[in-house]
């Protein structure tokens, strides 16, 4: 028998309770019973064709027992909204997209008392959704904590559309309405911090999956290729867990100084050797003679793939999390690159529900620390120029893009 969102919702609660021997931090104090002026449409961005967003008005929808409604704060631009945008090649169009975004509750059904986690929520509160779990008559608690994006599960911002269409964060209101949805209370994290929540989960997710080698310790030497957002954000994490002995991989070298701030080492800019084998030992001399213990392959390149193995010594690790869509084949010699050297590789996919929890933590302690995460943001866009926002994240002059409701 599948089960009801009911029990999706115990499930969940049951894992994330799991997370802390503590209860979460206290979100500041939002009138339970404000009086929110809603409007009767809400505007959204809606990708009506490849390389076009269109901003639609939609009747505001009714509220259920179980929805909520959120007035959308800020939505970042992911990788994946900007391979939709140029090519579909999820085969979503029409759709509303943006799944790195965060905002306020202005409405919410009788029925909603709690965030995933078992935290109150209420009106006032500024939260952020995770997954959206499917029915499923074998799924348990540990599957739950396993389960990822696209894979038993879904996320808003990247659904098919439907008669409600405020299904992505690249609007001025959200409803959260479907079956299995997720939702976590993080009022007590400022905007910018929110719109990077999912971005960071991934990377949590990432070194997560890097640990289950037992490669990767406190005095590790590690590679991390590729520093756009994906890439900085994992020498960030790596840092905050004590991981000093970072070099970045890179050929713009303002990527390659911005990863000195949030905790690279040393860098490498490829543009300066003459292929693999010279890079490999310009990283030995940074290393002071060794090869790393373990790398981060960030870039979703093939041959930034093929690259990789040669910057790692005999028995080191790999992580690759740079190809969330297909990307192309790489080539690589098995004998040379993984059996002789044994190397160890996992892939990393997305996030699971506990690496979000994770995540808010990891936030926190990059601000005490006071690593400049909020600069990961480089452009701001308000949502009526939606298409300029994608083509500059097309363009890759910045880092993270962003937009917010006019």
């Amino acid at each position: 028998m599948a089960m009801n969102s009911s029990q999706v919702e115990a499930i969940v609660k049951q894992v994330l309770e799991q997370l802390s021997g503590s209860s979460a931090p206290a979100a500041p104090a939002a009138c339970a019973n404000c009086s929110k002026e809603i409007p009767s449409v809400a505007h959204v961005a809606m990708l009506t064709g490849i390389e076009k967003v269109e901003i639609k008005e939609y009747p505001m929808p009714e509220v259920g027992d179980d929805d909520i409604l959120v007035k959308v704060e800020g939505c970042g631009i992911c990788g994946t909204d900007a391979h939709e945008y140029k090519r579909d090649p999820f085969g979503l169009i029409p759709v509303a997209l943006g799944h790195e975004g965060s905002g306020e509750i202005v409405k919410m059904g009788k029925n909603v008392k709690k965030d995933s986690a078992g935290k109150d929520v209420k009106v006032g509160d500024k939260i952020v959704t995770c997954m959206i779990f499917k029915d499923d008559p074998n799924i348990t608690m540990f599957d739950l904590n396993k389960q990822n994006v696209g894979d038993g599960a879904d996320v808003y911002g990247l659904v098919p559309d439907d008669d409600i269409h405020l299904n992505g964060w690249f609007a001025d209101y959200i409803l959260i309405s479907r079956k299995g949805s997720t939702f976590f209370n993080v009022s007590d994290l400022d905007l910018d911090s929110r719109i990077l929540i999912e971005p960071c989960a991934v990377l949590i997710h990432a070194v997560e999956r890097a640990k289950t080698t037992g490669i990767l310790r406190f005095n590790s030497r590690v590679v991390v290729q590729g520093c756009g957002p994906i890439g900085l954000i994992c020498i960030a994490i790596l840092h905050t867990m004590g991981i000093g002995n970072i070099i970045a991989v890179d050929g713009n070298e303002g990527r390659l100084e911005f990863a000195k701030r949030l905790g690279a080492s040393d860098t490498v800019n490829f543009k300066d050797y003459n292929g693999a084998e010279a890079m490999a030992e310009g990283i030995a001399k940074k290393f002071d003679g060794h090869l790393a213990d373990f790398a981060f392959q960030c870039t979703g390149s093939p041959a930034g793939h093929a690259n990789i193995y040669k910057f790692i010594r005999k028995g080191g690790g790999l992580c690759e999390l740079g190809f969330f869509i297909n990307g192309g084949d790489a080539t690589i010699n098995p004998h040379f690159d993984i059996c002789s050297k044994e190397i160890t590789t996992v892939g990393s996919w997305v996030y699971t529900l506990r690496d979000y929890a994770t995540t808010f933590e990891f936030l926190k302690s990059a601000k005490a620390i006071g690593l400049p995460m909020s600069e990961l943001i480089t452009d701001r866009y308000p949502l009526s120029q939606i298409n300029e926002a994608y083509k500059k994240n097309l363009a890759m002059t910045g880092l993270k893009v962003a937009v917010f409701p006019d």
